[in-house]
């Protein structure tokens, strides 16, 4: 299985604290933040993995090399200018060869049941599976609806604080999919899901209610480390 692995993004919130690197490259008990999402995507059965970089990649790729410390296969693609996430997988996609693919943002940690996910897709034969996680205020971000698996409503205003289920940012992708997005900055969330669910590409999801974690902010970068310190998180 491939994974599209998304480090290009500059960090500016977590610049604060991470200064000399790329976010997802923040150390946490002396081994990059990226590294715990690589292990993880292992346990998923993972055996290659994409990194598409920007701000400082040469330093992702000094450290993980060609994959093989971890028993896989791992490639490089850069570039020249943010692409935003829907571009930066389309840039990446290039070098995908299997019919399907993870793809998720290098800054964020999950544990969840990879077989489920693509039982999904194969079940609902989907074109994209997404996870979605619970949130007990949607109104702060865009709500995603699931019905019986399939996504019906993503990226939604909702105007009452009540809970929900919001993007998680990890898909599947089926690659067909890559040639539908035009090339320059796109963004995923906000432009190529809308357009797919209004096309009635066959989209759907499942909610996670394992651990997750995003390091964006410095509080959340700080409690990744102790939940690591403390054995919260498994790898």
């Amino acid at each position: 299985m491939q994974a599209v692995l998304l480090a290009g993004g500059l960090g500016t919130r977590l610049r604060s604290v991470v200064s000399d690197r790329p976010k997802p490259m923040a150390l946490i008990e002396e081994k990059p933040f990226m590294e715990y999402v690589v292990r993880q995507l292992i346990r998923y059965g993972v055996t290659e993995i994409i990194f598409a970089v920007g701000y400082k990649g040469s330093m992702v790729e000094d450290y993980f090399g060609d994959g093989s410390n971890w028993g896989i296969r791992v490639s490089y693609a850069y570039e020249e200018e943010l692409l935003g996430t829907a571009g930066a997988i389309k840039n990446a996609g290039k070098q995908v060869t299997e019919d399907m693919f993870f793809a998720l943002n290098a800054d964020t940690f999950y544990q969840i049941d990879c077989s489920s996910f693509t039982e999904l897709m194969e079940e609902k034969d989907l074109d994209m599976a997404l996870v979605l996680r619970k949130v007990p205020d949607v109104s702060r971000y865009g709500q995603a609806v699931l019905e019986n698996g399939r996504l019906t409503a993503f990226d939604e205003k909702v105007e009452e604080s009540k809970e929900g289920t919001i993007n998680g940012g990890f898909y599947l992708i089926k690659r067909a999919l890559l040639e539908t997005i035009p090339e320059g900055k796109v963004s995923l969330e906000h432009d190529m899901i809308p357009l797919w669910l209004s096309e009635g590409r066959k989209l759907g999801g499942l909610v996670n209610d394992g651990y997750f974690i995003d390091i964006g902010i410095p509080e959340d970068y700080y409690r990744f480390m102790e939940d690591v310190k403390e054995g919260r998180v498994i790898i």
